[in-house]
């Protein structure tokens, strides 16, 4: 009788389908939505300081407040993704609600010391919400026989049967624990039928397809959950009447959840295999760490610039993987290997660039304020680590070759007319990438209103960012894409308290 349980196997070769450039740049792309005013204004606060999600950009802002005071927000999250798979078309809309800022700030005024303010600070932040969902359907030249044959090839045919005394179970683990991620797949591939070996014999290294067709319906949803929230404890102070000084330690959390599912049909009457089933499920979760220093100078009543340094950070994160495959040539153990079965991967690390910020603000005394901040990170310095991992130093390389310098531009401004408030902010954002075609610049902008009840605010605020993605359905053997342009709609609503 076959065990239907929950199967572990720690399999201590690289993970070569979810370690990758895709996970630099899921963990690097910071889309943090903060309070409701820093929102509205596009984040725009690098030379104003006064606002708790102001010490993402620059950790000397704390210092600017003139009362301590507590601050919480909310948002709900709208993903909005068109999808263009070959000549298909399809819409998702996917909704979410966080608490996504907490935080609070303690400020000690000083009349005898050239110190005239102490700030401690501490401030939570969803860095990225990952909840989001897509579906393609549509006609390719590329099945997913292609996907297990790049990852057949030059495998020994011994190695993708199931041994004497296993069941298909056992198999699949110790393939991917004894051989790796590769011939886990090539043995998944083989073992539901959808590739055969030349030669029936162990020593086989070559292997065609069952799956015969000139073109291949194909239906595929991905789906993620998660988020990347970032704590922050902060010291900051100010310096006689015109410079403020700060630093942070920002404390990174990682939960990232992604199913897919692929349906394929529609092959050749005549082509052995006529319909395939692959689904996987992969969890990610894990730490980082980070800090930063700035500061911020007021040249005269109006002027005020600012300049900050994020250093880089450093995540520490682990990958498990499920798989469920089917076919109709499949042998009839395969629906064992399903969802139940997870695959555990060592501790891997990812290093994001450090990120420069210059800011210049004009405040018109109580009326109002422009602001504007200029953000500079280097891409192309991300690693994966540990560096001397050989499949880390390969996809270092293309990181390397891949990616470029990053550049962002946010611009925000405030009128204030009597104790209400009317912000409004725009923000730009460069690919990552050298070729943009693959991840396109974004763009956004945002719009509020506050209201202050002197001891209190309450402050609301809409923002809409819009970003083409050109998507890989699998990371090997076929290079379809998906060309999405994903539009995120957020409405925030923040509560200040000042004690």
């Amino acid at each position: 009788m076959k065990r239907i349980s929950t199967f572990i196997m720690v399999l201590v070769c690289a993970f070569a389908s979810a370690q990758n450039i895709n996970d630099v740049l899921r963990y690097s792309q910071e889309n943090i939505i903060g309070t409701a005013r820093f929102q509205a204004m596009g984040g725009a606060f690098g030379a104003l300081g006064g606002d708790l999600s102001s010490l993402n950009v620059n950790p000397a802002g704390s210092a600017v407040f003139n009362f301590s005071q507590f601050t919480i927000s909310g948002s709900n999250y709208n993903r909005d993704n068109d999808a263009l798979f070959g000549n298909s078309f399809r819409n998702s809309d996917t909704n979410s609600t966080e608490l996504n800022q907490v935080g609070g700030v303690f400020v000690f005024k000083s009349t005898d010391n050239p110190w005239k303010k102490l700030a401690l600070s501490f401030n939570y932040d969803l860095a990225r919400n990952f909840d989001n969902e897509f579906a393609v359907a549509g006609n390719t030249t590329q099945g997913i026989d292609n996907y297990f044959l790049n990852f057949a090839d030059g495998e020994t045919l011994g190695n993708l049967r199931v041994q004497q005394g296993e069941n298909i179970e056992d198999a699949y683990l110790n393939i991917g624990s004894d051989l790796g991620f590769g011939a886990q797949q090539a043995f998944l591939g083989f073992q539901a039928g959808i590739i055969e070996p030349t030669d029936d014999v162990d020593a086989n290294t070559a292997y065609f397809s069952n799956a015969e067709y000139t073109s291949v319906n194909q239906r595929y949803i991905q789906s993620t959950s998660g988020y990347n929230s970032k704590f922050t404890v902060n010291v900051a102070g100010q310096y006689q009447e015109n410079l403020y000084l700060g630093a942070s330690l920002n404390f990174h959390s990682v939960l990232y959840d992604r199913l897919t599912l692929l349906d394929e049909d529609g092959y050749d009457v005549s082509s052995p295999v006529q319909s395939t089933t692959f689904d996987n499920f992969l969890h990610t979760e894990g730490y980082g760490f980070s800090f930063s220093l700035g500061g911020i100078a007021k040249l005269n009543d109006n002027i005020r610039v600012g300049g900050s340094y994020q250093s880089p950070t450093w995540y520490e994160l682990t990958d498990d993987v499920s798989q469920r495959i089917n076919s109709t040539l499949a042998v009839s153990d395969i629906n064992f290997i399903n969802f139940s079965i997870v695959n555990l991967f060592e501790e891997y690390r990812i290093k994001v660039p450090a990120k420069l910020t210059g800011s210049v603000a004009v405040v018109f005394g109580k009326d109002g304020l422009l602001s504007f901040d200029y953000g500079h990170q280097d891409m192309s310095e991300a690693e994966l680590r540990p560096t001397t991992d050989p499949n880390f130093t390969s996809e270092n390389d293309f990181i390397a070759s891949q990616l470029g310098v990053v550049n962002t531009y946010r611009l925000g401004g405030e009128l204030r007319i009597e104790e209400v408030s009317l912000r409004g902010g725009y923000r730009y954002e460069q690919s990552p990438y050298e070729n943009g075609d693959i991840i396109g610049d974004l763009n956004g902008y945002s719009g509020g209103i506050g209201y202050n009840f002197g001891g209190s605010r309450l402050d609301l605020a809409f923002s809409r960012t819009e970003q083409d993605v050109n998507t890989l359905l699998f990371d090997s053997g076929i290079n379809s894409t998906a060309m999405i342009n994903h539009i995120n709609t957020n409405i925030t609503l923040g509560y200040t308290l000042k004690f």
